[in-house]
Order: structure tokens, then C-alpha cells, then sequence
């Protein structure tokens, strides 16, 4: 007796006192860029559309020439009204409204420095806000970093106890057939109470789906808010882009008196669009906020399963964490969505900045017509399926 007393101690003492074999952090680290990118946001994609947004830029001159050619036109247009006008007597003679055509002209001639000019201010905003964001990210990715190895932590310790759970049911089926039958019914029940917790701990400690599942859900968490930020850049880009080429013949269309709003309504709409930028990284910081949050509140719990450097794991929490069904809280794959709901609110945000309507329809256009993208995508994979 005292023999099955020693086997069955030793077995339990095995199992509490085993250490999860991390790995490296160098290692988990490349893994982890490899699987979901160097970072929350992708630096590659994100230095891509930079140097996008500065290479349509620079076409800003595509249709000078003819909107020099139209304002030209408009301007004899503009004075032949206002000599009509004072030849009737209609209106007296002001020097004041003569010279606003000519202005105009000379905003299509120094088209390229007028545009730097409007949009220096917004500039100096997102790179403000860009310094935050970047600031804030390089603690959010060193947490997610000390995460992930955790995570793999967790992972190893649940494979060494599933690995000794099905060590001890084996050792307990062997010492079943031998010794079962003449031992007493108080020893049986006491084996039971202790042989029983193992094959019930076998049962839980399914890892291997539960970890890809997991992996799943955070890659498509993470894959979601990038695509959101990545929305917001690019609507950026184009926006500005078809402003800052179609902008000249705004201007010369506001010469004649009935287009007189133009130029200032093309104004008003240039710098709403040039405030995405700073308004994205606005909210990309304070989602990185919450990100912090997140990530040090599930780095706290992994750390109270696993140990403070990963080895020292709780087996009694460790069995119910895996009854889960993921090896996440699920803290930062809320805090994904969320800052991907939240950086589709950039282009209402600038519109409370700069009032202007022209944004504001053209991107509840551009969501009506993803959500037709999306619903026909799902018929067609749907029909496919």
C-alpha cells in the first residue's frame, strides 16, 4: 500500500511542480512577424502609402494648362458683365471686385506652392499626432511581443500536462488490472478520487485546435483593424488627389459670378480631407491606449497561469482556463474591433472641424457601395459553396 501511496504522490507532485519549456524570445518574436506582420499596423504598408499619397502628388500640374486656357475665357466673360453693368449705370465703378480675377489667375499660375500653403497646417497636425501614435505603438508591440510568449507559455504547459495526464491514465489502467481486485473499498474510492481528476484533466486539455482557433481569431481581429486604417488612408489619398488635380478648374469656374462659392467650397473640402491623416493617428493613439490596456491585462493572466518568466504553472487554474475553447481572454481581440469601428468615424470628425457636406455624402456613398461589395461576395461564395 504505502508503494501505491508513493506512486500516486509522486504522479500529482510531477504534474504540479513541471515547468513549461518556453521559447525563445528571439524565435517566438520572428514567428509572430511572420504570421501577423511587424507590427499592430504593417510599417511596410504604412511607408507605401506615404510615398503614394507624395507620388500622385506630384501631378498636380496635369490639367494647368487648360484651366488657364478656361480662366481666360471666364475672365473676359467676368469683364464684359461688369463694363455691361456700369455702361447701364446699374453699378458704379469698383476697382476692388476687378482685381479678384486676376487673383485667381494667379492662384492656376503658383498652383503647386498654393496647394503646400493650404495644406502646411494639416501637415503639421498629422505629424503631431503621427509622434504620439508612434510613440505609443512601440510600447503596445513590445507588450504584444512579451504576449505572444506567454501565450506560447501557456500553450507548452497545457501539452506537459495533457502529456502526464495520459502518462497517469496508462500507469492507472496497468494498476487497475493488477491490484484491483484486492484492495479494500476505501482504498478504491480514494484511488478513484485521485484518478478520475486525471482522466477528466486528460479530456480538457485539448490544445491543438484550441491554439490554431485562437490564432484565427486574432489574426482576423488584427487583419480587420488594419484594413479599416488602411481604408481611411487610402480615401485620404484619393480624395486629395482628385481635388488637387481637378482643383484649378474650381477656381477659374469661380470667376463668373454664379460659381463665385467654388474656389472657397474647394477649399473648405481640401483641408477636411487633408485633416484624415491627423485625425486617423489621432484615434490610432488612443486605440493604442486601449491596446495597452488590453495587452496588460491578459499579460497579467497568463502570467498568474504560467509564473512570472513562464515556468511555475497552476495547474488548477490551467485546467479550467482551457475549458474556454481559446487560449485568449479575448481582451485584445475586442479592442481590435473596436479601433476599426472607430477609424471609420474619421471622415465624420473632420466634417465637425471644416463644415462641409461634398465629404460627408461621398463616404456614406463609398459605405453603401462596400456593403453591396460584401453582401454580393458572400451570395457568390455562398452559391460557389
Amino acid at each position: 500500500m504505502k508503494k501505491i501511496s508513493l506512486l500516486i504522490i509522486g504522479l500529482l507532485g510531477s504534474a504540479l511542480s513541471a515547468r513549461s519549456q518556453s521559447a525563445p524570445s528571439q524565435q517566438s518574436t520572428r514567428t509572430l512577424e511572420f504570421l501577423q506582420g511587424d507590427g499592430v499596423y504593417e510599417t511596410g504598408v504604412m511607408h507605401f502609402l506615404k510615398g503614394l499619397k507624395d507620388s500622385i502628388w506630384s501631378h498636380f500640374d496635369l490639367f494647368i494648362g487648360e484651366a488657364k486656357a478656361l480662366a481666360a475665357i471666364f475672365m473676359i466673360i467676368f469683364f464684359a458683365i461688369k463694363s455691361y453693368e456700369m455702361m447701364s449705370g446699374d453699378k458704379k465703378m469698383e476697382v476692388m471686385p476687378l482685381l479678384r480675377p486676376f487673383g485667381l489667375a494667379m492662384v492656376i499660375l503658383w498652383w503647386g506652392t498654393f496647394v503646400k500653403v493650404i495644406a502646411f497646417p494639416t501637415d503639421l497636425v498629422a505629424l503631431q499626432t503621427e509622434q504620439m501614435f508612434e510613440s505609443q505603438q512601440t510600447l503596445v508591440n513590445n507588450l504584444r511581443l512579451n504576449r505572444a510568449d506567454l501565450m506560447v507559455a501557456v500553450a507548452n504547459s497545457l501539452y506537459t500536462y495533457q502529456a502526464q495526464a495520459e502518462v497517469a491514465e496508462k500507469e492507472s489502467d496497468t494498476w487497475y488490472e493488477q491490484a484491483w481486485d484486492s484492495v479494500s473499498s476505501t482504498v478504491k474510492e480514494g484511488i478513484s478520487s485521485v484518478v478520475a481528476p486525471l482522466m477528466e484533466l486528460k479530456a480538457r486539455l485539448t490544445v491543438g485546435m484550441q491554439l490554431l482557433f485562437t490564432q484565427l481569431l486574432e489574426l482576423l481581429g488584427i487583419w480587420i483593424l488594419r484594413i479599416a486604417v488602411y481604408i481611411i488612408f487610402l480615401l485620404q489619398i484619393i480624395y486629395s488627389s482628385i481635388l488637387i488635380i481637378l482643383g484649378p478648374f474650381a477656381v477659374a469656374a469661380s470667376i463668373l459670378p454664379a460659381f463665385r462659392d467654388s474656389f472657397s467650397t474647394w477649399i473648405a473640402r481640401f483641408i477636411s480631407v487633408n485633416l484624415y491623416s491627423g485625425i486617423a493617428y489621432l484615434i490610432m493613439y488612443i486605440c493604442g491606449l486601449m491596446q495597452e490596456y488590453a495587452m496588460k491585462s491578459e499579460i497579467s493572466k497568463y502570467q498568474e497561469l504560467v509564473g512570472q518568466n513562464g515556468t511555475g504553472a497552476n495547474i488548477e487554474k490551467m485546467a479550467f482556463f482551457a475549458t474556454n475553447g481559446i487560449l485568449s481572454f479575448g481582451t485584445v481581440i475586442i479592442v481590435f474591433l473596436i479601433g476599426a469601428i472607430c477609424m471609420f468615424t474619421v471622415p465624420s470628425i473632420s466634417t465637425w472641424i471644416i463644415s462641409t457636406s461634398g465629404i460627408s455624402s461621398a463616404s456614406s456613398t463609398f459605405g453603401r457601395s462596400s456593403t453591396l461589395v460584401v453582401s454580393g461576395a458572400k451570395k457568390a461564395a455562398g452559391a460557389v459553396l
